[in-house]
């Protein structure tokens, strides 16, 4: 992965408003001159604005090779910020939303086979997958967990591939059963996970002796990160680009620190999981404590998120 740049920021319209389960709710957004919108590719999101500058990012779920709309779908939260709520209850077709991307964290890799494990929401970045592995030809199957039936998005337009797809709602089959989805690691296989934390914490348990990048997830909340307060230092962050020199106190993150200097950073979730303060590391050692990068790419240490991550050094120097 890499720092995303050159994204494009759009005025879309919201076309149509489709109720997908109990608490889901999809949106299908086109450009208002029906001009074609930026090309992506399974596993992308978008970030859309919402009420009052609020931002959040959302999966798009439609057909890649449809260049002239995007499909997000949106969980209505009860514990949300507004976000979901403003798109349930405020959002109506004919409205417009400012949209910025499409970024790509979760790259559909090349493999033989595939293994999709969702739990709720999580379908959603990876129906796209499935599509592009119809195409490719590659052999799959999808275990999609969910609380109750209702509640569990798309499942008609999931029923079309038979029995590759196995249903699980909670309350009529009991929890997902990864000994049977994941029974062991099998060549040319790659496993791609997306769901809530505490499926996702399963599969990685589940597969931790598979070999590296066998298993590829995508976080919607960031994961817990232990930080002793009391340990936290004080670093110097040099600024390439911008010919500065930024203290950062103990207390700050890098990312509030540069703002505060002047320098401006695109950022977005301020968790570490949406990757858009992705930035390049010219000199120091980051201590990451993103819920994004692989590990591979942590030990790298070549970008880090600076809403979230510090220094192992006193000294870092970045490309901004």
């Amino acid at each position: 992965m890499t720092a995303p740049t050159d994204e494009q920021e759009l005025e879309l319209l919201v076309k149509q408003m489709t109720l997908e389960a109990d608490g889901v709710l999809s949106l299908r957004l086109t450009h208002p001159a029906g001009e074609e919108l930026p090309a992506w590719t399974p596993g992308a999101h978008v970030d859309l604005t919402l009420k009052n500058s609020l931002v959040r990012q959302y999966s798009l779920c439609g057909d890649p090779a449809d260049r002239h709309s995007y499909r997000v779908a949106v969980l209505r939260e009860q514990a949300a910020l507004g976000g979901s709520e403003y798109v349930h209850e405020g959002l109506r077709p004919g409205h417009r939303l400012r949209v910025i991307g499409p970024r790509n964290n979760f790259d559909f890799l090349p493999a033989k086979r595939y293994v999709f494990v969702a739990g709720g929401i999580g379908i959603t970045p990876l129906l796209a997958m499935l599509t592009e592995a119809e195409r490719r030809g590659a052999d799959w199957e999808l275990w999609y967990g969910g609380r109750r039936q209702e509640s569990m998005a798309f499942l008609d337009e999931l029923a079309s591939y038979g029995d590759r797809v196995h249903v699980i709602p909670e309350d009529i089959s009991g929890r997902l059963d990864l000994a049977a989805a994941l029974p062991a690691h099998e060549p040319d296989t790659l496993v791609y996970c997306c769901g809530p934390e505490p499926l996702l914490a399963a599969v990685e348990e589940h597969t931790a002796s598979w070999p590296a990048g066998a298993l590829q997830v995508e976080r919607f909340k960031a994961k817990q990160v232990e930080i002793d307060p009391d340990g936290e230092q004080a670093i110097q962050v040099e600024c390439r680009r911008s010919g500065q020199t930024v203290e950062v106190p103990a207390d700050v993150s890098i990312l509030d620190a540069l703002e505060s200097a002047g320098i401006s950073v695109s950022s977005s979730c301020r968790d570490g999981i949406c990757g858009t303060c992705e930035t390049k590391v010219l000199a120091g050692t980051p201590e990451h404590r993103d819920s994004l990068l692989s590990p591979s790419e942590q030990e790298s240490g070549a970008t880090m998120m600076i809403c979230v991550s510090r220094a192992r050094t006193s000294q870092l120097a970045l490309d901004v």
